[in-house]
């Protein structure tokens, strides 16, 4: 038996990375995916193969920094599958940079995609959910929102709050409104992240780390897992990592 049967997930940077394989994965247990990202391309390539193998899938641009973007992507999803089940806020980014390269534009780009695309998807979709009391809002952390590494302060900020926040809507809104909330802390994982680092030294240090990585697959399990449960069951916190990463 699968929980996800015909339930509505929306997956937000599901064109690559860990968001395309979850996106499969979770069609495959039968769930209605609609997948949201910026590159267009990427998703109809998604949502192809998602069809291809049975599944039900569509999807739609989003830039998750922008309130009326993420409240659009509700009302596309509304309109094509009739709610919102399951929200996974998963487009992210991690640029790594020290506090004395004063990398302004790569924190700012964190804050707006890590913290405000977070804040502006549960904004939109929380309507749907308090009518119906009942949802999934599963936040993509990070182990660096555990433990704090050299050359990351703003990105494991970004997280630990991520952490915080997603605590405060499991107390609030699961005990309360029957809406659970779930973080997915993954380690290093092998998405190609480094060359979004554009910080000469930051890069340098982000393709070191990444030859620890291991696949994006072992989220998406993670993800399907927590998703995949009864109601009166929330998995709060997972951490997924390579075995041999050290932190």
């Amino acid at each position: 038996m699968s929980f996800l049967k015909d339930k509505v997930v929306i997956v937000t940077g599901a064109s690559s990375g860990i968001g395309a394989v979850t996106a499969k994965a979770l069609a495959a247990r039968g769930a209605r995916v609609v997948g949201a990202a910026l590159d267009e391309d990427g998703l109809k390539r998604i949502v192809a193969e998602i069809e291809a193998e049975g599944g039900t899938a569509s999807a739609t641009t989003v830039d998750v920094t922008d309130p009326q973007s993420a409240n659009d992507l509700v009302t596309y999803t509304v309109e094509k599958f009739g709610t919102v089940d399951v929200l996974v806020n998963n487009a992210g980014l991690m640029l790594f940079s020290k506090w004395k390269d004063r990398a302004l534009d790569d924190w700012t780009r964190m804050v707006d995609v890590n913290i405000r695309g977070y804040l502006n998807t549960i904004h939109a979709v929380l309507p749907t959910m308090l009518a119906n009391r009942s949802g999934h809002i599963l936040n993509m952390a990070s182990v660096a929102g555990h433990s704090v590494g050299e050359g990351a302060g703003v990105y494991s900020a970004t997280k630990f709050f991520v952490a915080a926040m997603t605590e405060s809507l499991r107390k609030e809104l699961g005990v309360d409104e029957g809406i659970r909330a779930t973080a997915i802390s993954p380690g290093v994982i092998d998405t190609g992240w480094p060359s979004k680092v554009t910080d000469p030294q930051g890069r340098k240090a982000a393709e070191e780390l990444a030859k620890l990585a291991i696949q994006p697959e072992a989220v998406a399990s993670a993800v399907v897992y927590a998703l995949d449960q009864p109601e009166n069951v929330t998995v709060n916190d997972l951490i997924v990592s390579p075995t041999r990463q050290p932190w």
